[in-house]
């Protein structure tokens, strides 16, 4: 966005207090749920709310939009009601929001979109860069903050046809840490690394953010220098992830990918006193490599684009994929001769 310096300190105050407001009602949550009683649900929040805003002590909520505070009220309330859910086994308690970490609040309505600007409530109208054409019918804007800059995303209401993949092929991807992917016809996908291939400046950074007086001049000139290279690190991971899913996509009708438990896999070999773990740096490499490479992402980003198109995604159990033979089916640790060899013994 096209933000100024009154701008910014906007966007700061309104974040700050929804992230305030945020870790305000999972403070008064949790501490209901420790003594077994019911948390702050939605109405019974936005109720307080309105209580709060009238007091001396927390009378700075009446700067913020109020339907930017409601907008956070029923996030937490979500957050809450998908960790009990028993369908959604992965989901835990929502956490504390961070101010270096989490800076977004989001309009439902009041906002005006004009060409490049938009119109946001008690803020004023704002210019944006726009990345592409807003089609449909706006029903929210969201903006957050990612590293020094501010973003802004409109939801879209639109009416599209059950699409048709225009391609009949299928084909399977073997996500991995050499290679990105190797694609079942043969061919491969490099690694993108953005990571690692900026960890010696970015830890160079990191050790003269340390050296510096925390809060001061220099520390928060030298803080933006790290958000900075965080910042290239997620835009190179992340185009690198949108190209080669859009790929894919466009030429495939069913794609069908492992079920990887990437949580699992990038554990920790540190172990505990009693318990030391083994290769503890090697694993570490490991799951620096790991992570690095946005299986999560990708798999994602390919699951709503194939339904986009109208294709198909599919996840089956990793067990024995790379050691199982596609003409007869035998399946034998032997099989893999090497880490890109495959020799069926049957």
């Amino acid at each position: 966005m096209k933000t100024t310096p009154l701008i910014e300190e906007k966007f700061d105050q309104f974040a700050g207090c929804a992230r305030k407001l945020w870790n305000m009602v999972l403070a008064i949550s949790l501490r209901r749920l420790e003594a077994r009683q019911p948390i702050f649900w939605y109405n019974e929040a936005a109720f307080w709310l309105a209580l709060w805003k009238s007091s001396d002590e927390y009378g700075f909520f009446k700067a913020c939009h109020s339907q930017v505070l409601q907008q956070k009220l029923k996030d937490l309330d979500k957050a809450f009601r998908d960790a009990f859910d028993k369908n959604q086994p992965l989901k835990k308690l929502p956490t504390w929001r961070k101010r270096n970490q989490h800076s977004s609040f989001r309009f439902p309505q009041g906002f005006k979109l004009e060409n490049r600007r938009v119109y946001l409530p008690k803020i004023g109208w704002v210019g944006f860069f726009k990345s592409c054409d807003i089609e449909g019918t706006p029903k929210n804007a969201t903006i957050s903050k990612q590293g020094p800059h501010w973003f802004l995303s409109i939801q879209v209401e639109i009416e599209k046809a059950v699409a048709n993949h225009p391609a009949t092929s299928a084909i399977g991807i073997d996500l991995g840490v050499k290679r990105f992917a190797a694609l079942s016809n043969g061919s491969a996908i490099g690694p993108i690394n953005a990571f690692k291939a900026v960890e010696i400046k970015l830890a160079k950074e990191q050790r003269k953010l340390s050296r510096k007086e925390k809060f001061s001049c220099n520390w928060k000139k030298q803080k933006k220098r790290v958000q900075m290279i965080h910042s290239c690190i997620a835009r190179s991971r992340r185009d690198f992830l949108h190209k080669t899913s859009t790929q894919l996509s466009n030429n495939h009708a069913l794609i069908v990918v492992e079920e990887l438990k990437i949580r699992n896999m990038s554990k920790s070999a540190r172990g505990d006193r009693e318990k030391p773990g083994r290769r503890v740096k090697a694993k570490s490499g490991l799951n620096k490599s790991i992570l690095d490479q946005g299986w999560g992402e990708f798999k994602r980003q390919l699951e709503y684009k194939q339904t986009w198109r109208g294709g198909l995604l599919l996840s089956v159990n990793p067990q024995h994929t790379s050691q199982c033979c596609h003409a007869c089916g035998y399946i034998a640790k032997e099989n893999r001769v090497g880490q890109a060899d495959f020799y069926c013994q049957q």
